[in-house]
This record gives structure tokens, sequence and C-alpha cells, in this order.
């Protein structure tokens, strides 16, 4: 087995938070822009089928 010392442990585990909050960062854009793409149109829908008192 290979042994990078401490500096390459840091490193890697940078690397790896980095990663992650991306991951965890992306996945949150997502849910939040494409939420209202799904919700619009599906009230647009219910609005049209009159399932909405306004």
């Amino acid at each position: 087995m290979e042994y990078h010392g401490t500096l390459g442990t840091i490193w890697a585990s940078f690397g790896m938070t980095a990663y992650y909050m991306a991951l965890t960062w992306i996945n949150l854009l997502l849910g939040l822009f494409l939420t209202p793409l799904f919700l619009i149109p599906l009230s647009w829908l219910k609005q049209k089928q009159g399932g909405f008192n306004n």
C-alpha cells in the first residue's frame, strides 16, 4: 500500500469535501430552479380544469 503522508491525506480530504459541497450545491440549485418548471404548467392545467376557485 502506498503512503502519501499527512499532506496527501489533508489534500485528498479538501478535494473530497469540495466535491461533495459542489454536488450538494448543484442538487439544491436543480431543485430550486426545476421545481417551478413543473409547478407552473401544472397550475395552468389545474386552472383550466376549474380546480382553483380564484
